[in-house]
């Protein structure tokens, strides 16, 4: 089966941005007096929104004494000063990406990452490709597993789901891609093991980078 567009997820995907999550959010946390974390633990925090990532890192204690807003808004501050510090594109996703670009495969992102980060992530890091869109979370999309944000993107591409692979790294991806009818392909370089990945419903798992281009020769 050979396909003609991809959608991929961007943390723990493209881009290994767990040390600079895991570091903003400790740094609130030792802020706030609260016990931090090992930084292997924020790859079962992340994946699902900002606010979720904080729900899973704070305390219940302190998430019961003080406003949830402020404390989102705290961890995106401290995470837009420390976000590039070691966030890098995984090894291998500078040629995966080449290929795309060569044979003018259109390519997009979704990600449940906030909007704003999104397109300074891929504008600083991935400024060489071209990305027909870099869809974040903002007002009036819904975070993953709905599909609605990826079948957007797939109209934007003007591409159907079945022509279309969704690459990602979390049980969530998986579960998007099922569910609008994309081909679920898991990065198994990211953030979680193959049995979730499997268990999201992914059809293939990836090695490295370049086994996802055996789809579109």
């Amino acid at each position: 089966m050979s396909f003609k567009a991809i959608i991929f997820d961007l943390d723990g995907t493209l881009l290994d941005t767990l040390k600079d999550l895991a570091y903003s959010v400790n740094a609130v946390l030792r802020e706030k007096g609260c016990e931090e974390h090992p930084v292997d633990a924020y790859r079962y925090f992340v994946g699902d929104g900002i606010e979720a990532l904080v729900q899973r890192a704070f305390p219940e204690s302190e998430l019961a004494r003080i406003d949830f807003k402020e404390l989102v808004k705290t961890v995106k501050e401290e995470y837009g000063r420390r976000w590039a510090d070691y966030t890098v594109p995984y090894p291998g996703v500078k040629e995966m990406l080449d290929f795309f670009e060569d044979r003018m495969i259109p390519k997009a992102i979704f990600s449940n990452k906030p909007q704003e980060f999104v397109t300074l992530t891929v504008e600083t890091l991935l400024p060489q490709w071209n990305f027909i869109a870099m869809q974040g979370i903002r007002e009036g999309v819904p975070r993953k597993p709905d599909p609605a944000g990826a079948l957007a993107v797939a109209e934007t591409m003007r591409f159907k789901p079945e022509e279309t692979v969704y690459l990602g790294d979390t049980i969530t991806d998986m579960k998007t891609a099922a569910a609008g009818k994309f081909y679920p392909v898991g990065a198994l370089w990211g953030f979680r093991p193959a049995d979730e990945l499997r268990e999201g419903g992914a059809l293939m798992l990836a090695e490295k980078p370049w086994d996802v281009t055996g789809l579109f020769k």
